[in-house]
């Protein structure tokens, strides 16, 4: 009985084996193990530490935050990356098997670190997310032990849409290096603060494409108008193709009047990309001098992205039909298509900002097909208002199961974007 005492005591201090395969043991009792495996946070050991931070991510709850928050300030880069995962996954389940950690590869003392090129994935408006967390991230892309898990820092902050860790993301662009800054610029993107936009528009003229491309696509998304007469002078002057596409589709995102003309000299280009952003611009400006034209382009386009713009230009112009030849109704149609629901979607959610716009999708998302429901459901999501509730609430009792899934999401975000 002695013996067994002397080995509780000496377990709580943590001066049992350090191997991973006792915090495994450890963690097999389950839940009510959380507070000891998290001791093991403190051991010498590499190896056990980020056996412990896996095995935290395994458990699960809310009792796991905490201890993974420690462990982003520890000093080993696997043990930062693997816990920032686990706190993305707190809150977007399955996320670790997607994220970076899934690529982890461990040469001596130095980590590589695979990074996709996918990166569109955000928590739903209705999520909150403990201020503590992104405080612990922001410090890390500030600081992490290494470039790679302050890239992934910045990923996280983007994917848990921490508004409050801008600043942090500012000052990893300080870095220079090449994926910090990319993923700090997609993070900006998806947070949206419009403070950032003006910040961040000295990098339009990045010696990196790949950075160069992102900034562009930021000040774009973040309207930052200071940005323009750069984005301009890269539309006359382009690096490359990639940039003029990328400077005209910032413009278009933002145009002024005198923005006219270029978008007019666009609309016949060759690069189907340009056409599109030619298209997308004379849409926002709304000049009803424009709309001749721009049916002219939608009847003749055979290509779909472009006729994907057309159609939103002429939604913005007035356009609201939704009879089977109708731009709106096009748009609607492409919900169904898994290579361009997404485009689509975007134009909706936008074009559904004006009420009559909203008010001519309702019938849609009642008799439309399943993805049509899914996606207009999305787009009431982000864009609709007190009138749309009950059209969702209906929706969330679908008889598709999927539909009504997505529609009581749907309506969660839309309450907690409405805060009612």
């Amino acid at each position: 009985m002695i013996r067994s005492g002397v080995i509780l005591v000496v377990a709580g201090a943590l001066a049992l084996a350090q191997a991973p395969k006792d915090v495994r043991a450890v963690a097999k009792q389950g839940p009510q193990s959380i507070p000891t495996v998290a001791q093991y946070l403190n051991s010498a050991s590499v190896d056990t530490r980020v056996e412990a931070v896996k095995q935290l991510i395994a458990l699960g709850g809310h009792q796991i935050i905490e201890p993974l928050i420690r462990a982003t300030h520890d000093n080993d880069a696997e043990v930062q990356i693997r816990a920032t995962d686990g706190l993305v996954n707190y809150y977007l389940p399955g996320y670790v098997k997607q994220g970076v950690t899934s690529s982890l590869a461990r040469a001596g003392s130095s980590i590589r670190a695979k990074f996709s090129d996918t990166n569109d994935q955000v928590i739903d408006p209705y999520i909150i997310v403990s201020p503590d967390v992104i405080v612990a991230l922001g410090q890390l892309a500030r600081g992490g032990s290494s470039l790679d898990s302050r890239a992934n820092a910045c990923r996280a902050l983007g994917i848990l849409k921490g508004d409050a860790a801008v600043p942090d993301l500012i000052e990893a662009l300080r870095t220079k290096d090449n994926r910090v800054m990319y993923e700090a610029l997609v993070a900006l993107q998806k947070i949206r603060d419009p403070e950032a936009g003006p910040r961040v528009a000295y990098l339009v003229r990045d010696l990196d494409d790949k950075v160069q491309s992102a900034a562009i696509e930021t000040v774009g998304v973040l309207r930052a108008k200071d940005a323009l007469p750069a984005l301009r002078d890269i539309v006359k002057k382009p690096r490359n193709g990639k940039a003029e596409r990328s400077a005209l589709n910032a413009i278009a995102l933002m145009p002024e009047p005198p923005d006219h003309a270029l978008f007019r000299g666009y609309l016949t280009s060759k690069d189907d990309k340009l056409r599109a952003s030619a298209a997308e611009g004379l849409g926002r400006l709304n000049d009803p001098a424009d709309k001749s034209v721009l049916e002219q382009m939608w009847k003749e386009e055979g290509k779909i992205a472009p006729r994907l713009a057309d159609a939103f230009a002429l939604v913005n112009e007035g356009d609201l039909s939704v009879s089977e030849e109708s731009p709106l109704r096009y748009l609607i149609n492409t919900l169904n298509s898994s290579a361009y629901k997404d485009v689509a979607s975007a134009y909706l959610v936008e074009a559904a900002r004006n009420a009559n716009v909203r008010n001519a999708l309702y019938a849609p998302l009642e008799q439309g097909t399943r993805d049509e429901k899914i996606g207009l459901s999305r787009v009431f999501a982000a864009s609709g208002d007190g009138a749309s509730i009950p059209y969702l609430e209906k929706l969330s009792r679908d008889q598709d199961s999927e539909v009504a899934q997505e529609g009581l999401r749907a309506l969660r975000s839309l309450r907690a974007r409405l805060k009612v």
